[in-house]
C-alpha cells in the first residue's frame, strides 16, 4: 500500500470519528433534564403473562393523566418475536390481572366497568368485545382458571349491607344514611380499607357453562394465594385459621376439594409452622407443593428472611431449599420439567431473577446485576417473560433466552431518549461501629469532582426493604435540580441477610441512623457533597428517620418528614401495627420506656432544622397525628415548618394532582433552606 493510499485512510478515519463525535454532541445537546412533568408521562409497565402457544406476551400499562386528575391502567399484548403491541382493552377504563385461558381462547381480566363493581371479563382472543363473566355483588378480588379451563376459581370478600341493598341508581345510594363502624375485633384497622368488621375473604368456584358460583370456604377467617392442582381436583390455599387469627402472624397452607360440597369444612392442613406459610404452587405432577415459608423465631416477621420450601402434597415433613441462602426469596414458579424452581431474590442492591433445582442445589442467578428482576411468566415450554428495570430505565418486559435479556417492549423509549439522566455510583463505606454499608449515589447533571454540591439524604421506607439498581424518578428529579443524592441501605433493610435486618430490632433510630449519618460523611469525604447545604427527606420509615435525623443531628439545613411517625404510644390503636408493637415493642402500659425512649418527638427541643411535614389525611399506616404532633412542637418552639395534609389520601398519594403538588412543594422546601433560594411555592 503506498503512501497516499495510507493518507486517504487515515483522513477518512478522522473524518469518520469526527462526525461521530459531531453527531453525539448534537444528541446530548438536544437531551434535556427531567421535570416533575416528566413523572406523568412515565408509563407504569407490569404483569406480564405469557399464552399458552408462547407466541404473545399480555401485560399493563398504567397511564396518568394529570387534567383529569386520574390513573388507569390498560392491557396489551405483544408478539414474543417481537412486533407492535395490540392494546386488548379500552382505554376508557381500568383493567388488571390478565390471564389467557388454559386453552388461549380467552383473554380474561379484572374490571369495574359502568360503574359497576370488580368483575372478571373476557374477550375472544382474536377480538371482538369483551363479555363479563361474573356477577358477584360485592365484586371479585381475584381469580385463577383451572387447569382444563372449564371453571375458574374465585377469590371474594363477604358482602356487606351495602352490596346486599338493590339500589335503583347511584343518586339513591348517594342519599342514604351513612352506617356507623361496629367493630369488636382485635385487628380492626388497615390504612386502605379503614376499619374492619368481620366479613373476610373466602374462596369459590364458578363454572363456564352454567354461570354456578359455589362457595367452598368459609369461617370467621381469610382465605387466599390459591392454586389449582394440575388435574384440577384440588386447591391450595393460605389462611391462619388459629382461634384469634389477629392474635399471631401464624399462616399456614391448606388444600381443599375443588367440589367441596361443605363450604371447606372438610380440610387438609399441608403445613404447621407457628410462622408463616404462604404463596403455594403446586409441582406439574402434582406431587410436591413448593412455598415461601417464615420460621417463627419470636420476633416479628417482617425482620426474618422468606425462604423457599417444599412439601408432599399429600403432607409430611417440609424441606427448607434456601435455608443456607440468607436471603429473602419471592414470587415462586415451578419450571415445566419440575425438577427447578425459580423465584425472585432479594440480594444486596439488587433483586435477581434466580432458579434452584428442587433438592434445593445448583442455585442460578438469571437476571442480576444491575439489571432488577420483577414480575415474570414462564411458559409451558420454560420461555420466560420478565418486567425489568435499571436506574436509566423505567419498567419494561424482556425476553430471557439463552441466559440473555431481550428487550420487547418499549413503552418509555420515545420519552427517555429525550431526558439527560444521572449518572448513579454504587458506594460500600463504613458506618460508626465499622460494619459495611451500602448506598447509592446519585449525581448532579453536569457532575464534575472539583465542585461540592447540595445534598439531600434520602432514607428509605420500610425498614425492612432496599434500595437498589432500578429507575427512583424522584431521585433523577433532585440529580436534575442541581443535588447530589445519597440513597443508603443501613440496618433494618433487607437485602443482607437476617442478622443485618434485626440490627434495629427495639432499636430504632440508633444503628440506623449511625448508618445513614455515615453516608453523609462519605460523600463529604470524597469531595462530592457541600457539608454546609445539606437535606434530608423520606417516605414512612423514610420519614421516620428524617424525624431521628433532625432530633439527632443538626448538621442539616432542611428536611421533609413524610407519613412519618413521632409518638409510638399515641399510635397504639390508632394505626394498624398493634400485632408488629406489641411482638417488638411490648404492651405500652407494660413497657413504657422503651416506648418513649424511641419516639422522636421526645427529643424534640434538638431540633433546629427547618421541616416540613407531609402526608394523606386518612393514612392508617403512619397517621397524620405524628405530622401534626412534629409540626405543632416546631411552631411552638419557634423553628421554620409547615404542615401539608392532603384530603382524601391513604398512605400512598395517589391524585395526580397531589403527587405533582408534592414533588414541587420538595424541590421548593429544599431550595430554600439547602440551596438558600426564594420560595416559590407555600
Amino acid at each position: 500500500m503506498n503512501f497516499r493510499k495510507i493518507t486517504i485512510l487515515v483522513v477518512f478515519f478522522v473524518f469518520l470519528l469526527t462526525s461521530f463525535s459531531y453527531v453525539s454532541a448534537q444528541k446530548q445537546s438536544t437531551l434535556r433534564p427531567i421535570t416533575v412533568d416528566d413523572f406523568f408521562k412515565i408509563k407504569r409497565v407490569g404483569n406480564p403473562q405469557l399464552s399458552p402457544d408462547g407466541k404473545w406476551v399480555a401485560y399493563t400499562v398504567s397511564t396518568t393523566n394529570l387534567k383529569k386528575n386520574e390513573s388507569k391502567t390498560r392491557i396489551w399484548k405483544i408478539p414474543v418475536e417481537g412486533g407492535e403491541a395490540i392494546p386488548m382493552t379500552a382505554e376508557a377504563s381500568s383493567s388488571s390481572r390478565p390471564k389467557w385461558s388454559p386453552d388461549g381462547k380467552y383473554f380474561s381480566f379484572l374490571s369495574a366497568r359502568n360503574k359497576g363493581k370488580t368483575q372478571v371479563w373476557a374477550l375472544n382472543s382474536l377480538g371482538g368485545e369483551a363479555i363479563k363473566l361474573t356477577d358477584v355483588k360485592q365484586g371479585v378480588d381475584n381469580y385463577v382458571w383451572s387447569p382444563d379451563g372449564k371453571r375458574i376459581l374465585l377469590t371474594i370478600k363477604d358482602p356487606g349491607p351495602d352490596d346486599l341493598e338493590e339500589d335503583k341508581d347511584e343518586e339513591t345510594k348517594k342519599k342514604k344514611k351513612k352506617r356507623p363502624w361496629v367493630v369488636d375485633r382485635l385487628q380492626f384497622k388497615e390504612d386502605a380499607p379503614g376499619y374492619l368488621d368481620n366479613r373476610r375473604t373466602h374462596l369459590y368456584t364458578f363454572n363456564m357453562k352454567d354461570k354456578k358460583v359455589t362457595q367452598i370456604t368459609s369461617g370467621n377467617f381469610d382465605d387466599y394465594n390459591p392454586a389449582w392442582s394440575p388435574d384440577g381436583k384440588s386447591i391450595a390455599f393460605v389462611s391462619n385459621r388459629t382461634d384469634n387469627p389477629d392474635a399471631n402472624e401464624n399462616s399456614d397452607i391448606w388444600i381443599v376439594s375443588a367440589d367441596n360440597t361443605d363450604k371447606g369444612k372438610t380440610l387438609l392442613q399441608l403445613t404447621k409452622n407457628t410462622g408463616m406459610d404462604n404463596s403455594p404452587v403446586w409441582s406439574p405432577d402434582g406431587k410436591s407443593i413448593a412455598y415461601i415459608t417464615i420460621p417463627y423465631n419470636g420476633k416479628f416477621s417482617g425482620f426474618n428472611t422468606n425462604h423457599v420450601a417444599i412439601i408432599s402434597s399429600n403432607g409430611g415433613t417440609p424441606r427448607a431449599l434456601t435455608q443456607n441462602l440468607d436471603r429473602n426469596a419471592s414470587s415462586l414458579r415451578f419450571t415445566p420439567n419440575g425438577k427447578t424452581l425459580t423465584f425472585l431474590l432479594e440480594d444486596s442492591g439488587e433483586n435477581n431473577l434466580a432458579s434452584i433445582t428442587n433438592n434445593g442445589k445448583n442455585l442460578k442467578r438469571l437476571v442480576k446485576g444491575r439489571n432488577i428482576a420483577g414480575d415474570y411468566d414462564i411458559s409451558k415450554k420454560g420461555a420466560i417473560a420478565v418486567m425489568v428495570t435499571n436506574t436509566h430505565l423505567p419498567r419494561e418486559i424482556f425476553m430471557l433466552e439463552n441466559k440473555k435479556l431481550r428487550k420487547l417492549t418499549t413503552v418509555n423509549d420515545t420519552l427517555m431518549s429525550r431526558l439527560k439522566l444521572t449518572e448513579v455510583e454504587n458506594i460500600h463505606y463504613k458506618s460508626k461501629d465499622g460494619t459495611e454499608i451500602e448506598a447509592f449515589v446519585y449525581k448532579p447533571i453536569g457532575f464534575n469532582p472539583n465542585l461540592k454540591y447540595p445534598t439531600i439524604l434520602a432514607p428509605h421506607g420500610g425498614p425492612m426493604a432496599q434500595y437498589t439498581f432500578e429507575f427512583y424518578f424522584e431521585f433523577q428529579l433532585w440529580a436534575a435540580n442541581g443535588y447530589l443524592v445519597v440513597a443508603p441501605n443501613p440496618r433494618g433493610s433487607t437485602g443482607y441477610g437476617q442478622e443485618f435486618t434485626q440490627g434495629i430490632y427495639a432499636k430504632w433510630g440508633k444503628k440506623d441512623f449511625e448508618d445513614v449519618i455515615a453516608s453523609i460523611d462519605y460523600v463529604i469525604e470524597k469531595g462530592y457533597a457541600d457539608p454546609e447545604k445539606l437535606g434530608v427527606g423520606g417516605w414512612s420509615y423514610g420519614g421516620i428517620m428524617t424525624n431521628y435525623v433532625i432530633t439527632k443531628s443538626h448538621r442539616f439545613k432542611g428536611a421533609v418528614s413524610g407519613a412519618s411517625d413521632a409518638l409510638y404510644r399515641a399510635n397504639y390503636g390508632h394505626d394498624m401495627y398493634q400485632l408488629w408493637y406489641e411482638m417488638e415493642f411490648g404492651l405500652p402500659w407494660e413497657n413504657t420506656e422503651l416506648w418513649e425512649e424511641l419516639s422522636p418527638i421526645n427529643n424534640i427541643t434538638n431540633v433546629t432544622t427547618p421541616t416540613l411535614f407531609i402526608g394523606g389525611k386518612q393514612d392508617f399506616n403512619c397517621p397524620i397525628l405524628n405530622s401534626e404532633m412534629m409540626y405543632q412542637s416546631l411552631k411552638r418552639l419557634g423553628v421554620p415548618t409547615q404542615l401539608v395534609v392532603y384530603p382524601d389520601e391513604h398512605h400512598g398519594i395517589r391524585y395526580p394532582s397531589f403527587q405533582k403538588d408534592r414533588y414541587e412543594r420538595y424541590l421548593n422546601w429544599f431550595n430554600k433552606y439547602v440551596k438558600g433560594e426564594k420560595s416559590t411555592k407555600e
